[in-house]
């Protein structure tokens, strides 16, 4: 288990899970997370670099999906051994499990796929980390009983991710509360997806916003809350990429959050110790 993958599920210290939504390009995965490795190197935090080969649950079936399987597993691949970076990246169906195991250093479960055993219990009996998505629709203590599947078909190591609550039509809020109440009743190491709390899930609309512009209030107060892991989609140009774009950090931006989250954390760590 590389290190990074080691501090995230141990709790040891921070890790930023980020890169773009969607593997649009080799190239443009190389570009991302060469960028994320030197700023996480400067700063002192671990990095996985995370994209996704399929977006199964797009808005609209004209929406881009992504290279698919074996494109998609080809690029992680590419960043792992270029870069000697962890990667992670979703799967959707349980027979996808296995194979990603074969590539990638951590499977992760989608929100809307949470309550799915068969997924679930795919990803356990692949021996890999896992990251598991809190359902927008779900209270955080329902969470536990995600973690006790994946423990329960043999999974050693999961941690749980907090991405919103479903608030309204077309809105997500985040309960800072629910960070340490999935932490504490699962045991399991927390995740805080920054970049798709500020999702605003289309309605009518054929496509889903988002305001950016919030990313860093919520990883602050998320940070000062206490989490293990820090989840943001990473573009060059957010305004062009092909998957969640209206919530996506610049390479600037991410700079600008994860200085002050790292900052937040190591304080917050020193009074805990």
């Amino acid at each position: 288990m590389r290190e990074a993958v080691q501090n995230l599920f141990q709790r040891k210290s921070l890790v930023l899970i980020a890169g773009p939504c969607a593997a649009e390009s080799t190239e443009l995965c190389l570009q991302v997370a060469t960028e994320i490795k030197n700023l996480t190197t400067e700063l002192g935090v671990g990095y996985i670099f995370k994209a996704s080969f399929d977006k199964a649950n797009r808005t609209s079936i004209k929406s881009y999906r992504g290279p698919g399987l074996e494109e998609g597993l080809k690029t992680l691949a590419a960043v792992q051994a270029e870069l000697d970076l962890p990667v992670l990246t979703d799967i959707h169906l349980p027979e996808q499990a296995a194979p990603v195991a074969e590539v990638v250093d951590v499977l992760q479960i989608p929100a809307f796929l949470c309550r799915q055993t068969d997924l679930i219990v795919a990803a356990a009996k692949t021996g890999t980390p896992t990251c598991i998505k809190k359902g927008q629709f779900l209270e955080p203590a329902a969470m536990t009983h995600a973690a006790a599947k994946f423990r329960e078909a043999g999974g050693e190591h999961v941690a749980l991710t907090e991405r919103g609550s479903t608030f309204g039509y077309g809105n997500l809020v985040v309960d800072m509360r629910g960070l340490p109440t999935m932490a504490e009743l699962s045991n399991s190491p927390v995740v805080f997806d920054a970049t798709h709390s500020v999702q605003q899930p289309a309605g009518a609309s054929a496509t889903t916003g988002g305001k950016r512009e919030f990313v860093p209030v919520l990883a602050r107060a998320a940070a000062a809350v206490g989490i293990d892991g820090l989840f943001c989609e990473v573009h060059p140009t957010p305004d062009k990429a092909l998957s969640d774009g209206p919530n996506s950090l610049d390479f600037d931006g991410i700079r600008k959050v994860l200085t002050e989250v790292s900052t937040i954390d190591k304080v917050r760590r020193g009074f805990k110790s």
